[in-house]
């Protein structure tokens, strides 16, 4: 599987990804709402037993050049796919994920017929705000522990077929 944007490849992920992948999820600023930095040892597990194995995430990579993004894409009941993302932080606020993300969107819906995609944040600003820019609708929350041992609330936002046909009518 495979997925061209005009500047990034979208693919599965490769052993040989282990380094670009850790620059991701080893950044304490870019896991804050998600989980503890990774340590290489933990990016390499991860890689190989959930990313491989599992087939469970989608490497976003420059074109020409190294892997920049983590996608979750991964099937939770049959139609409904989690979608999830973290991206380089050198890479942040220059749209590559809402391009990453919109690709595997339309991969989903037109490839796999998926029906729905559901994604979740303790992250009200960033993460949201992306959501709302794919046309995802929130759905609900619930409070959860964040990284940190504290209270949060977990946004729970999703999107259907049928909301996408209707606003490309």
């Amino acid at each position: 599987m495979t997925i061209t944007t005009e500047r990034l490849e979208i693919r599965r992920f490769e052993p040989s990804d282990a380094e670009d992948l850790h620059e991701i999820l080893g950044d304490a600023e870019t896991m804050k709402f998600l989980e503890p930095p990774f340590s290489k040892e933990q990016t390499v597990e991860f890689l190989r037993d959930f990313c491989i194995k599992k087939q469970g995430a989608l490497a976003a990579k420059l074109k020409g050049g190294k892997v920049i993004g983590y996608i979750l894409f991964n099937p939770t009941s049959p139609g409904t796919y989690e979608l999830g993302w973290v991206f380089n932080r050198a890479f942040w606020r220059k749209g590559y994920a809402f391009e990453a993300l919109s690709a595997v969107i339309d991969y989903g819906f037109r490839e796999l017929s998926v029906k729905k995609f559901i994604a979740e944040t303790t992250d009200p600003i960033r993460s949201v705000g992306l959501m709302k820019k794919l046309g995802m609708r929130r759905e609900g929350s619930m409070m959860t522990t964040d990284s940190y041992g504290d209270k949060a609330e977990m946004l729970l936002y999703g999107l259907t077929d049928r909301e996408l046909r209707c606003d490309n009518v």
